[in-house]
C-alpha cells in the first residue's frame, strides 16, 4: 500500500513545491496535481516538483480526452518522464471543470478515456500510429522523439460503473473520489474485478486507490466540521456516484438536493452550504478522513483491509493549523500506525 498526494494549483508554485519536497520527506510515494482550470497549468509546474525532488512519483490527477488531445498528453508525460529519470504517472478520466467554458462537449466518457489509453500507449512506443476511435482520433503520426520509457502507469479516475470496469478491462491503477468507508471500497473493488475478468485480466494487477480529503487535528469533532462542507458538496452536486450510500442510510432527502441542483461546479461549497444540517458524522466518516491521528488511523487500516492499495492525500487544514501540519501528520504518525496494526507492514 502507497501512500500519495494530491495538489491544487491554487497556491504559488513555490508553495507547492516546498509541499511536494514535504511529502517525500514524509515518506509520501507520489505527488498528483489535479489538472484543474484554470489553476495553475499542470505539466509546468509538475517539471518544477521534477527538479526538486529525488524519488516520488509525479503525474496530473486527472487529465481528461477532451481538453486536451491525447496525443499531446503522451507528449507531455513522456517529456515528464524524462525530466523526472522515470517518475511520472499519469492520471485520466473524464473530467468536468473548464468545460462549459472552453465550449467541450463530454461525449461517450468511458469510450474516449479508453481510446485515449490505447492511443497514448501506442505513441509511447516510439513507432508511428494511426488511430480512429469512436471519439479520439490520430492519422499517422509519432512522438518526434523517444519516450524513455514505453510503460507509464495510468490510472483512471472514475465514481461510476462503468467507467469503473473500463479501469479493470485496461488501467494499472483505478482512482475513486471520497471512497471512505470499507463498504464503498469493497463495491469499488468488485467493479474493477468484473471489469478485469470480463477483459482476461487478473484484478490484482489493477492498484485501488482512494481519493479523499483528510484533515486531522487534536480535536477529531474540529477537523470533521471541517471538511463537512466538502462532504455537503459531494453528495449535493450529484457528480460522484456512489454504490452504497443508500444502503448505509446515507442518501439526502430529495427536496434537500433539489434546492441545490443547478449550481455551477466552478461555484465551490457556497451552494451547498444550506445541506449542512443534514451532514452527520456518518456522512463525513463515508466520505473524507477527518479526526485525531487515531481516528484517521483506524478508518485507513479498514480501507487497506477492504481492498484499497492507496491512499491520495488531500490536506486542509484544521483550526488554527495549516494544510501542512495535516499533511505530515498522515504520512509520520497516521501510516505508521496503520503499518503496525496490520502487522509490521503494509503490503506493496
Amino acid at each position: 500500500m502507497t501512500v500519495e498526494l494530491l495538489l491544487l494549483g491554487n497556491v504559488p508554485i513555490a508553495d507547492m513545491v516546498e509541499r511536494a519536497r514535504l511529502a517525500e520527506a514524509s515518506g509520501y510515494d507520489t505527488v498528483w496535481l489535479a489538472d484543474e482550470r484554470f489553476y495553475r497549468e499542470v505539466y509546468s509546474c509538475l517539471a518544477m516538483f521534477a527538479a526538486r525532488t529525488e524519488m516520488i512519483r509525479l503525474g496530473p490527477c486527472v487529465t481528461d480526452p477532451y481538453a486536451r488531445h491525447p496525443a499531446l498528453t503522451a507528449m507531455a508525460i513522456a517529456t515528464l518522464d524524462e525530466i523526472s529519470g522515470g517518475r511520472a504517472i499519469l492520471g485520466i478520466g473524464a473530467g468536468i471543470s473548464g468545460f462549459a467554458e472552453l465550449g467541450i462537449e463530454r461525449r461517450k466518457p468511458a469510450r474516449a478515456i479508453r481510446e485515449a489509453i490505447e492511443l497514448i500507449r501506442a505513441l509511447l512506443t516510439g513507432e508511428p500510429v494511426d488511430y480512429q476511435g469512436e471519439v479520439v482520433g490520430f492519422r499517422g503520426g509519432k512522438l518526434s522523439f523517444s519516450p524513455p520509457r514505453r510503460e507509464v502507469p495510468i490510472y483512471v479516475a472514475s465514481n461510476g460503473p462503468l467507467g469503473q470496469r473500463m479501469a479493470g478491462a485496461v488501467a494499472d491503477g483505478a482512482l475513486m473520489e471520497g471512497c471512505g468507508s470499507a463498504p464503498e471500497a469493497r463495491a469499488f473493488a468488485a467493479e474493477i474485478a468484473a471489469g478485469a475478468a470480463r477483459a482476461g485480466r487478473d484484478p490484482g494487477r489493477v492498484k485501488l486507490a482512494a481519493r479523499l480529503n483528510v484533515c486531522i487535528a487534536a480535536d477529531g469533532k474540529a477537523a470533521r466540521d471541517t471538511l463537512r462542507p466538502a462532504v455537503a458538496r459531494y453528495l449535493g452536486a450529484g457528480r460522484l456516484k456512489f454504490h452504497t450510500d443508500e444502503a448505509q442510510g446515507l442518501a439526502l432527502p430529495a427536496d434537500a438536493l433539489a434546492g441545490v441542483a443547478d449550481a455551477p461546479y466552478a461555484s465551490g461549497y457556497t451552494p451547498y452550504l444550506p445541506l449542512l444540517p443534514l451532514i452527520s458524522d456518518a456522512h463525513v466518516a463515508a466520505h473524507v478522513l477527518a479526526g485525531t491521528v487515531e481516528e484517521v488511523t483506524a478508518q485507513v487500516v479498514a480501507l487497506r483491509r477492504a481492498g484499497i492499495d492507496s491512499i491520495i492525500v488531500m490536506p486542509f487544514a484544521a483550526p488554527g493549523g495549516n494544510a501542512e501540519d495535516t499533511l505530515v501528520a498522515f504520512g509520520t504518525e497516521v501510516w505508521p500506525g496503520a503499518t503496525r496494526a496490520l502487522g509490521g507492514g503494509i503490503p506493496a
